[in-house]
């Protein structure tokens, strides 16, 4: 039989018991915890953002440094 491991959290150094939490501490976590995996979602999103500008500001920096010749006209 597999036995029941207890899961706790850590608040200003007090380890609690995820299972003795009440209906309104419970929802407090939760939030806690969708807050820290939305933030974390939002900085990998943010990562990208600049990494993709970066490129864009490298490709119009070589293109105002080396712009196409002029097509001749006959």
């Amino acid at each position: 039989m597999a036995k029941k491991e207890n899961k706790t959290i850590s608040v200003n150094d007090v380890t609690y018991d995820l299972d003795s939490l009440n209906e309104t501490q419970g929802a407090l976590f939760n939030h806690v915890t969708d807050l820290d995996r939305k933030i974390a979602s939002s900085n990998f999103n943010l990562d990208q953002l600049k990494v993709g500008r970066e490129t864009f500001v490298n490709m119009l920096t070589q293109a105002l440094e080396n712009p196409p010749e002029a097509e001749a006209v006959n």
